[in-house]
């Protein structure tokens, strides 16, 4: 996990020869790294490693081996099934919550969309510049969930991000993105990024400029997405961020019209 540490639920192996190795460490000079059942992953090469260099461990090695072997099924196979909840538990919240968002969120499709472009694509630095109650951020959460990305997502309203805040954190998606809150007109252009999927969805007569504060910090690779845009209907504030996006030369842009109108504008 995001920690460095294997699940707790999943007893490392080596505890089993915990004594034995304690033992062994006194005449073969193997650090003691075993403080509890267990362990930091970056020890086992440390193990195996002090197996091959130390003829006194030659006995136990292929033991020890196996061991280690049937421990990462094991703790595979649990992340695999807490991979599995994690999921249940979000398509269950968006089937239920489907049609009923309000505040300036996202259409179900809308959201999908996001979704399958960030897994299609791998991305893992996300940016949503507004959260409103978090439909669009548990889209992206959850799509940065497997491709280990995470996501930064700003909203200006204390009331609507703290709804978001236990959405995201009920559907175990907590890890997976950081909360800020104030004004997107100061706190886009002082990330650093880089980012390789963007998603602007706040003040319309202000896309134009959220653009340019976040584009020197894209990745080679990278999509800035806009909500609320529609090329049927191309006037005033629609028609300038078009024609803004159009000009880039190193990007290219279409529009899916199929929900709520989402403006996709990808490096070439």
């Amino acid at each position: 996990n995001s920690s460095g540490l294997c699940p707790c639920a999943v007893p490392h192996p080596g505890s089993i020869l915990l004594e034995s190795l304690r033992y062994h460490n006194q005449h073969y000079g193997l650090r003691t790294i075993y403080t509890s059942k267990t362990f930091h992953c970056k020890d086992s090469g440390v193990i195996m490693k002090k197996l091959q260099e130390n003829s006194g461990f030659r006995e136990i090695k292929t033991g020890m081996f196996l061991l280690f072997v049937l421990w990462q099924a094991a703790w595979m196979l649990n992340s695999t099934a807490q991979g599995d909840e994690v999921d249940d538990r979000v398509k269950a919240f968006l089937d239920e919550h489907r049609g009923s968002w309000r505040d300036l969120n996202v259409p179900s499709s809308d959201g999908r969309l996001l979704h399958d472009l960030i897994v299609e694509r791998g991305f893992t630095r996300g940016f949503e510049i507004g959260t409103s109650t978090g439909h669009s951020t548990i889209w992206i959460a959850w799509a940065m969930r497997k491709t280990g990305g995470k996501l930064i997502t700003v909203e200006i309203d204390e009331r609507r991000q703290a709804i978001a805040r236990r959405n995201i954190e009920d559907l175990g998606l907590d890890d997976y993105v950081e909360f800020l809150l104030g004004d997107a007109h100061v706190l886009t252009p002082a990330q650093t990024g880089p980012f390789d999927f963007v998603f602007s969805d706040a003040d319309k007569d202000w896309y134009i400029q959220y653009f340019k504060d976040i584009y020197p910090k894209l990745t080679a690779n990278a999509c800035f997405t806009a909500h609320n845009i529609s090329a049927r209907r191309a006037r005033g504030w629609v028609g300038e961020y078009l024609e803004h996006v159009e000009a880039m030369p190193d990007m290219a842009t279409r529009v899916d019209e199929s929900g709520g109108g989402v403006a996709i504008t990808c490096k070439r």
